[in-house]
Order: C-alpha cells, then structure tokens, then sequence
C-alpha cells in the first residue's frame, strides 16, 4: 500500500484502513494506526518532491490552513462513516474514470482562487479527520480537475497536505482517546520502508501520464476497499 499511495504523494491511510479491517484489527485502533502511518510516509514523500522542486506554496497554504481546525475537530468525533464511505468511494470512482480517460492530455495550470480553495480546504480536512484519512485521496484529483498542478506538483502538494491534516487529525484523537494498535511501530517502519520505494517512483522513474494511470489505479483499489469495508 505504501509503494503504491506514496508514489502520487499520498499517506496510504484508505489502504491501511482497508487491509486491518481485512485482517481484524480492533475498530477503535485502526485510526489512530492509519494517522500514524499516514504522517512518516507522507514526511518521507513530501521532503523528496519538495527537495526536487516539485511543491507550490500558493496551492497548499490557503488549502492546509483551512483544513487545520476542521480535521482536528473531526478527530474528536466518534460516528458511524459507513454512508459517507459509500458516497466518498461513488466519487472516488468518477475520479478515477476521469483520470485515466485524460491522462494523455496536457493543460495550461491556472492560479487557484481562495474563494474556492478555502471551503475545500474546510471540507477535505473535516472528512480526514473524520475517517483517519489524510486527505490526499480525495484532493489530488480535485487538483487536477480545476488545473491547479501538474501531476508531480499534485503529488507534493498532497503529501503535504496528507502530512498536516494527519497530525491535526491525530492531535484531536488523542485528545479524547488513549487506544493504541499493537505493534505500532512494525507498522510505521514497513511503511516508511514502502515509501522509500514510492518516492523514488514519484520523483525520478515515471512519466506524468504513468503517474495520472497509478492515481487512477489508487483511486479504483481505495473506492472498492471502502465498499468493501463497509
């Protein structure tokens, strides 16, 4: 899950979630495992594409600085997400066709607009404190979408945007909860271990269509996981 998620800038979390429901891991600790996870993998994802120049400030900073607050108070929040998952994996899916069926074609990227990029922000940051997940998975291809990055720049800016909400989102868990996985830290080493090998994908071996056909494959795998889970 990790090789796969980094290599577009993303944690992993939906993967995670999807494969301790597989494997029957108690529901309370699954995520606060997956915020975990999600936070290493998308440090070691974001430092390398931000290193190679691949992040845009002016995209994530009106988009994180709204999704804060928002994911921390769905951090803090105990609900039942089995609707919002089916509504969440519909999108995914649309997303996903989308995706593959332009991801020959090249845009000119426009500058975004706060007017639009705050309540997204808002939303996307409550959604993944809600569900444990960072939030890449759903913003990554609303980049695109709007044409706001090209598929390199998507990717850092995700992981960032991944990394932060995860540590607010984690932040308001255990505000209110003291739950913890067994073997938490096996957990983060296999994943950074993962992402080592995702990053790599993401910066150097694969070309931006290669990339927009992984995004597609993740949003597909992440839509059938959350049907599945629920």
């Amino acid at each position: 899950m990790a090789v796969l998620y980094s290599s577009v800038g993303h944690g992993g979390a939906s993967g995670y979630l999807a494969a301790m429901a597989l494997f029957s891991l108690a529901p309370e600790s699954m995520r606060p495992a997956a915020l975990a996870m999600n936070v290493f993998v998308a440090t070691l994802v974001w430092l390398r594409l931000y290193r190679a120049h691949y992040f845009s400030w002016r995209v994530y900073l009106p988009l994180a600085l709204a999704a804060l607050p928002m994911a921390y108070i769905g951090g803090t929040i105990q609900l039942s997400a089995s609707v919002y998952y089916y509504i969440v994996a519909s999108a995914l899916l649309l997303a996903a066709w989308q995706l593959f069926r332009h991801r020959q074609q090249e845009f000119e990227i426009v500058p975004p607009k706060l007017m639009v990029a705050v309540p997204l922000g808002l939303v996307l940051g409550l959604a993944a404190g809600l569900t444990g997940i960072g939030g890449g998975i759903y913003l990554s291809p609303l980049l695109l979408i709007m044409r706001w990055t090209d598929m390199r720049t998507n990717a850092g800016v995700a992981a960032a945007f991944v990394l932060t909400n995860s540590l607010a989102g984690l932040a308001g868990y255990m505000s209110v909860n003291t739950v913890w996985p067994d073997h938490i830290v096996e957990y983060v080493v296999v994943a950074v271990l993962g992402a080592l090998i995702g990053s790599e994908l993401a910066v150097r071996r694969l070309s931006p269509q290669r990339l927009k056909s992984i995004l597609a494959l993740v949003l597909l795998v992440a839509a059938i996981k959350m049907i599945a889970m629920h």
